[in-house]
């Protein structure tokens, strides 16, 4: 029997926050998560889209165009968000005693593979899995939460060396940079297997929409695991819009650079230390995570601390110049400057 573990924190948990600290959600300034504060524009979605269940075509043409849009070379998995798929991990290798996890990072990898009965390994970079021998390696790249970021040359010479060890590259923040991005090699290299998120870029994590970059074998068994119609016509029909439309990507890319810069401004002039960063989140060094949150939480501005790292706070992406100036000022009244 699997093993009952307790529910990680994650960020975004406004209701909890209101419910300690008050206010109205409109009220709140949410920077817990690394998710875009803008959300692509809808299409109009048919009818028949809600009424029946998705046809396999209809994945299939959204896979084939997931395919261009991220690079990759042979079509992927759509899935209902990756989440689903970090819990079907252990079965790629079930013979598997071991996994090495670079960390810290996303803390579901080691709950699924806990839960599974395998003994975790935790390394700082990719190269120090490799004495371990563990047999299966998790990398997340850019990392979640402190913006590190391995190269790509680095990770294709770990894949190539170590080619009876499965590694498992989560990109979910790798939309803006493509130069990481592995996606082109998954399907390729039978040994390599590639996550990408489609709601963290486009806005919409209430989608529940990511895809696999692996080889056949791979994306049968998750796809066996998953069962049919397991992305919704809705999400598909979406999908389909957003990888269709480069000028509305290019401007969202854009929408997101300025508030990346108007956010970083913010954290200067807030005197706040950055540690590591991704185009849509920035780590920061404040002394103590944990009161600063409930500092900040108690002006109606919420951000993410961590157990595994008492002193840093994660900070997403104020919307606008006029929430950049909210965020100054709270920062500067709760003094965010580590001690």
């Amino acid at each position: 029997m699997a093993e009952a573990l307790d529910p990680i924190a994650h960020g975004g948990a406004l209701s909890e926050a209101i419910a300690r600290h008050g206010g109205e959600p409109g009220e709140w300034l949410d920077l817990s998560t690394g998710i875009s504060p803008f959300t692509l524009p809808m299409p109009e979605i048919p009818a028949t889209a809600w009424r029946r269940l998705p046809e396999s075509a209809e994945a299939s043409r959204v896979g084939d165009l997931a395919m261009r849009y991220y690079g990759g070379s042979v079509r992927p998995l759509a899935v209902p968000g990756t989440q689903a798929v970090i819990q079907l991990l252990p079965l790629l290798r079930p013979d598997a005693e071991r996994v090495a996890i670079v960390s810290p990072t996303y803390g579901e990898y080691e709950q699924s593979f806990r839960r599974a009965g395998i003994q975790i390994e935790r390394v700082a970079t990719l190269d120090a899995a490799a004495p371990n021998r563990a047999p299966i390696v998790v990398l997340a790249n850019p990392n979640n939460p402190d913006g590190r970021e391995t190269v790509r040359d680095d990770v294709f010479g770990f894949i190539r060396s170590h080619r009876d060890r499965l590694v498992i590259i989560d990109e979910a923040f790798a939309d803006l940079r493509q130069d990481l991005s592995m996606v082109g090699a998954a399907g390729m290299e039978p040994n390599l297997v590639v996550m990408r998120s489609f709601g963290k870029f486009f806005g919409l994590a209430g989608l529940r929409l990511g895809f696999v970059f692996a080889a056949p074998a791979i994306l049968a068994l998750l796809a066996d695991r998953l069962g049919p119609w397991a992305v919704s016509g809705p999400a598909l029909a979406i999908a389909d819009h957003a990888f269709g439309r480069k000028d509305l990507v290019s401007e969202l890319r854009d929408r997101i650079e300025r508030a990346h810069r108007q956010t970083r401004s913010a954290l200067n002039m807030a005197n706040v230390r950055i540690l590591g960063e991704t185009p849509l989140f920035f780590c920061c060094d404040v002394g103590n995570g944990t009161k600063l949150r409930e500092e900040l939480a108690a002006h109606h501005v919420l951000v993410r601390s961590f157990d595994h790292t008492p002193e840093m706070i994660r900070i997403g992406l104020v919307p606008d110049e006029l929430f950049a100036v909210r965020l100054r000022e709270t920062l500067r009244l709760a003094d965010a400057r580590p001690k």
